[in-house]
C-alpha cells in the first residue's frame, strides 16, 4: 500500500492551503506590496494544490470540509475541532488504504478478465506464469541469459492504450540487465532471439503487484510492452 505516498500529499495539500486558505474570508485587495506577494504565492501555491489533490485516489474530496478542517486546526479553533488529531489520523490512514485496495482489486478483475479474452487471440502464447506473447517479427540471433545485459527498444501502455514509458519517445534504447527489470520483462527475454519484437501482456503480479509505479501504473495493473530486442551487450 503506498501510505507513504498518500499521506506526504495530504501533508503537501496542506501547506497549499496554508497559502490560499487563511485570507479566504478577506478582501483580496492589494493595498501593499506584501499584499501582493502574499497574494501571489497563495495564487502560485492554489495550482500546486490543485494539482496535488487530483492525484489522490477515490473520488473528489469535498473541499469545503477539508478547509474547514484547516482553518479549524491553524487558528486553534478547538471549539469548532469534530475530531481529535488521532482521530484525524488513523480516519486518513484507514480511508485511503481501503480506496487502494478497491482500486488494486478492480484493477486486477479487469486484468485477469482482459487476458482471458486475450488468449484465445491468434498467435498468442500463453505461459505457465500467465505472460502472454505475440511473435511479431523472429529474429535469427542468440537469445540473452539470465547473466547477459542487453539493448531493446520498447513502449509501455496499460490496457485503456495510455503510454506510460517509451524509449522510442527519447531517441535512445535502453541497455539493462536482464534480471534487472520486471519479472514479466526478464522471462520474455529470455524466449526473444536478438533481431525479434515481440508484444507482451504481463499480468499484474510478473509487473508491479500490489505496489503500483509512478503516476499511471494502479496496483495489480495488467501492462502491455512492445519490445524489440536489439544486442546482447557484450
Amino acid at each position: 500500500m503506498k501510505k507513504v505516498t498518500v499521506l506526504a500529499l495530504v501533508a503537501f495539500c496542506a501547506v497549499g492551503i496554508l497559502f490560499t486558505s487563511c485570507d479566504s474570508k478577506k478582501s483580496a485587495k492589494l493595498n501593499t506590496t506584501l499584499d501582493s506577494v502574499s497574494y501571489a504565492i497563495g495564487y502560485i501555491q492554489g495550482g500546486g494544490f490543485k494539482d496535488a489533490m487530483s492525484g489522490l485516489p477515490g473520488p473528489e474530496l469535498s473541499y469545503g470540509k477539508l478547509l474547514a478542517g484547516f482553518e479549524a486546526s491553524f487558528y486553534g479553533e478547538d471549539n469548532k475541532m469534530q475530531i481529535t488529531p488521532e482521530e484525524a489520523q488513523q480516519l486518513i490512514n484507514d480511508y485511503f488504504v481501503r480506496i487502494q485496495d478497491e482500486e488494486a482489486s478492480a484493477s486486477k478483475a479487469e486484468g485477469d478478465a482482459f487476458l482471458s479474452e486475450n488468449k484465445t487471440k491468434p498467435g498468442v502464447i500463453t505461459t505457465e506464469s500467465g505472460l502472454q506473447y505475440k511473435v511479431e517479427v523472429e529474429g535469427t540471433g542468440a537469445r540473452p541469459t539470465r547473466e547477459d545485459q542487453i539493448r531493446a527498444h520498447y513502449r509501455g501502455t496499460l490496457l485503456d492504450g495510455t503510454e506510460f514509458d517509451s524509449s522510442y519517445g527519447r531517441g535512445e534504447p535502453l541497455t539493462i540487465g536482464v534480471t534487472q527489470v520486471i519479472p514479466g520483462w526478464t522471462e520474455g527475454l529470455l524466449i526473444m532471439p536478438v533481431g525479434s519484437k515481440y508484444t507482451f501482456w504481463i499480468p499484474g503480479e510478473l509487473a508491479y503487484g500490489e505496489r503500483g509505479a509512478g503516476e499511471f501504473i494502479k496496483p495489480n495493473s495488467t501492462l502491455i510492452f512492445e519490445v524489440e530486442l536489439l544486442e546482447i551487450v557484450k
